[in-house]
């Protein structure tokens, strides 16, 4: 049986590495066209466009690592049904259900890594990503400079505004000849720079522009003061523009804040204890709101502040109009209403929070027990379908993908709404495929129930019964 497992084992290992590559390639070029209008255009160093993929990485791998499993399972017992192994393993009176043995502890051990990557390391990642893609999508376009055209330079910070102009402009070097600047950043005070030749660069920072002009002259003319005009000549003039903005900024904001799939599990119970003390409080100004009011109602007297301890004070949700206390009944009553739906609407934005982070806890186990499952449903389907080849295993496996991530998602849109619990809402896939999967297991070396032409050929002949029961009636009619 150990030469058997061992067989079994390195069976899988090749379609899994496969399935893996390929299918993490496909959704990580998915996420590039989607990403690509917010990458071009932004001068973007290889280095950071290498980040943005790694950090997009571990999020794909908590998708295709359940995938790829059922993939590599499917094609492995496809193929030993075809190949009329498992025919000799049940003439050789070995149990297929003993095959899984081993199939389920490998993937036991997926399971358990699977749940401390997507506690520990997938949180993380999607969170510095996160921050990458805030950080991109405030840098400025690369700043390029164009010949016998007015380039408009912006700096980001101090409000200036310059036109520089070119005659000719030298690849590579930004060398330029014949050279026109213009500031227009106050109306009140021109000022242009002519120079016969130039070259612009950067700072070592990649922020500030630096302009190294030589042999020309500065024009510069006072509004207040049109009489006057002044010219000074130069052989060699720097100008320095700052806040180009032509290096990405990173980390220039605080690192408290984080989405429920960037937190881990402690970190989403912990919000989850806050938010439970903050309904409570929710909770409890509102029955003071409202036994406040029912105490108007029977007395005719407003509530004293010292009279019911946590009570609401005449100035605060039953002022009246005068602000001393004292007011007609709509107003008092209307105010009670106000503060009551108030109170019920942030109870509910509380509890609609408190259920998003429920659905992220269950989700990173529902998406790490996946494997499991994919193990469990994926041999009997192959057992029963097998010999179909490729086209067999893509369209097994697309089915199953899709059935599993659609319910999933369809749950974590109903556990939002509060139509259905979180822990139902995430389980419920897992649940429904594994009972399945049980009972495929359960028919499994059935001769009865393993026939795939047979399971098919019956499946025709009732349609064809079902279609051809109209005319038959017709003709005996």
């Amino acid at each position: 049986m150990k030469i058997l497992t061992r067989y079994l084992m390195r069976a899988h290992l090749g379609p899994f590495l496969f399935a893996f590559f390929a299918l993490t390639g496909v959704i990580l070029i998915n996420t590039l066209a989607k990403r690509l209008a917010d990458l071009a255009g932004k001068g973007l160093p290889v280095r950071v466009i290498m980040e943005f993929f790694v950090l997009a990485l571990p999020a794909t791998v908590a998708l295709t690592f359940p995938m790829a499993v059922l993939v590599a399972v499917l094609f492995t017992f496809s193929t030993l049904t075809s190949e009329n192994e498992i025919t000799a393993l049940k003439a050789s009176g070995v149990d297929l259900r003993s095959l899984l043995a081993p199939l389920l502890v490998a993937a036991g051990v997926i399971t358990a890594a699977m749940v401390v990557f997507n506690d520990r390391v997938l949180p993380e990642a999607n969170h510095r990503w996160s921050q990458l893609i805030v950080d991109i999508g405030r840098k400025t376009p690369t700043f390029l400079l164009q010949e016998q055209t007015l380039n408009k330079i912006s700096p980001e910070t101090g409000g200036k505004t310059i036109f520089l102009r070119a005659a000719r402009i030298q690849p590579g070097t930004n060398r330029m000849w014949d050279v026109q600047l213009f500031d227009v950043s106050d109306p009140s005070q021109l000022q242009s720079v002519f120079a016969d030749s130039g070259r612009a660069m950067f700072s070592s920072n990649g922020i500030d522009m630096i302009l190294q002009l030589y042999d020309g002259h500065t024009r510069s003319v006072n509004a207040n003061e049109p009489t006057s005009f002044r010219r000074v000549y130069f052989q060699r003039q720097v100008f320095g523009i700052q806040g180009i903005g032509t290096q990405l900024q990173r980390n220039d904001r605080p690192d408290d804040y984080r989405g429920d799939r960037e937190m881990t599990i402690g970190m989403l119970k912990a919000e989850i204890d806050t938010l439970a003390g903050q309904r409570s409080i929710h909770v409890r100004e509102a029955r003071q709101t409202a036994r406040a009011d029912m105490r108007y109602a029977l007395t005719g007297k407003l509530p004293s502040a010292g009279g019911d301890p946590g009570a609401p004070t005449p100035g605060a949700d039953f002022s009246a109009m005068n602000g001393v206390g004292e007011g007609s009944p709509a107003t008092i009553t209307r105010r009670a209403a106000d503060a009551l739906s108030n109170a019920q609407k942030a109870v509910e934005n509380t509890d609609e929070q408190i259920r998003n982070y429920q659905v992220e806890i269950h989700k990173k186990y529902s998406i790490a027990v996946a494997s499991l499952v994919f193990v469990i449903v994926g041999a009997p389907l192959a057992l029963r379908f097998g010999g179909g080849g490729i086209g067999m295993v893509i369209a097994t496996s697309m089915a199953v993908f899709s059935l599993y991530y659609v319910g999933l998602i369809g749950g974590e849109s109903l556990a939002g709404k509060g139509v259905v619990t979180p822990l139902f809402a995430m389980w419920v896939v897992n649940v429904v495929m594994t009972i399945l999967g049980v009972i495929g297991l359960a028919t499994m070396g059935r001769e009865s129930s393993s026939g795939r032409n047979s399971a098919w050929d019956a499946m025709l002949q009732g349609l064809r019964g079902l279609a051809s029961l109209p005319f038959g009636r017709r003709a005996r009619g």
